[in-house]
């Protein structure tokens, strides 16, 4: 069974920086008999969780949203099995509960939509005061 476990979210100020991991359980990321797409999805209560980036074993480069893209940056590091999001230059509209989510199988698609995710974390808090 597959579990992830965000962490790393906080206060900050803005313009600042935070980074989130999220540590996969239940599955190797470099285990090739099965691609995966890690997503990090964000929300804020009273709207839809929105996709913010997103990155796969069966494509190359990852996908960003476009109000984040240049300022944050998805990453993996197989020998912690974690997926980063490093964070920069974030703004008050960037407080939400920041959840990763995943696919695993023979097939993945790399996209924002949160449908496509079968595996959730639990979220984390991130808090950016102007």
């Amino acid at each position: 069974q597959v579990q992830l476990v965000e962490s790393g979210g906080g206060l900050v100020q803005a313009g600042g920086s935070l980074r989130l991991s999220c540590t996969v359980s239940g599955f190797t990321l470099d285990d090739s008999s099965d691609y995966y797409a890690i997503g990090w999805f964000r929300q804020v209560p009273g709207k839809e969780r929105e996709g913010v980036a997103c990155i796969s074993s069966s494509d190359g480069a990852p996908f960003y949203a476009d109000s984040v893209n240049g300022r944050f940056t998805i990453s993996v590091d197989n020998a912690k099995n974690t997926v980063y999001l490093q964070m920069n230059r974030l703004k008050p509209k960037d407080t939400a509960i920041y959840y990763c989510a995943a696919q695993i199988g023979p097939v993945v698609l790399l996209t924002l939509l949160a449908d496509e995710y079968d595996n959730w974390g639990q979220g984390t808090q991130v808090t950016v005061s102007s």
